[in-house]
């Protein structure tokens, strides 16, 4: 699974595509190799999560970068049945103003979590089910910081959680159906870490 980087093609890498809910809890996470394309990812990452999904009672929305504007993509995302929201690569119509905000950024601040990791981020792991197993481990440890954070701060008296801020989220267990969602991939040479 780990192939040459896409810019220096002598140089093995890895790419890790990750799904995430609205708050960068992740949901599923894929890894291949470094030259492989976003898009051909999608459909394997959208069924790598790891709960099972109830039936939504509103659309679900689904946030991706321009690597996915082609038919790969656009047949992934509609054999999901989610609603798209994706960059288009080139964008004749004039700047007009966001009505939504970009929720791309939640991936990359998931991935900046994950790479405290040091043997997610420079991978020293020879088969790539090791590597898959590690960053799963990972995202586990993700959301178990993330509940005992919310146990603690649901733990504490009313008016103490309303002077200090906490507690203004939601559970993330019952967050996420609906909400909206987003992929991304990375690639990362091992070698230049």
């Amino acid at each position: 699974m780990v192939g040459p980087n896409p810019t220096d093609r002598a140089k093995r890498g890895v790419k890790r595509s990750l799904l995430v809910e609205a708050n960068g809890g992740p949901l599923g996470a894929v890894v291949a190799g470094g030259k492989t394309r976003d898009a051909r990812l999608l459909a394997a990452t959208i069924e790598a999560i790891v709960v099972e999904r109830p039936k939504p009672n509103r659309p679900r929305h689904l946030c991706l970068n321009k690597g996915y504007d082609n038919n790969t993509g656009w047949c992934a995302i509609a054999d999901y049945d989610y609603e798209p929201h994706i960059r288009a690569i080139r964008d004749l119509r004039r700047p007009r103003k966001e009505r939504y905000r970009p929720r791309r950024w939640v991936v990359e601040r998931t991935l900046a979590w994950l790479s405290k990791c040091h043997a997610i981020l420079v991978r020293w792991d020879k088969k790539a089910l090791n590597y898959l197993g590690l960053l799963k481990l990972a995202c586990a440890l993700i959301w178990f910081c993330r509940y005992y954070r919310l146990a603690q701060s649901s733990a504490r008296p009313r008016t103490e959680r309303a002077l200090s801020g906490a507690g203004q989220t939601g559970a993330p267990s019952t967050m996420w159906y609906g909400d909206p969602v987003s992929i991304t991939s990375v690639s990362r040479n091992p070698a230049s870490a």
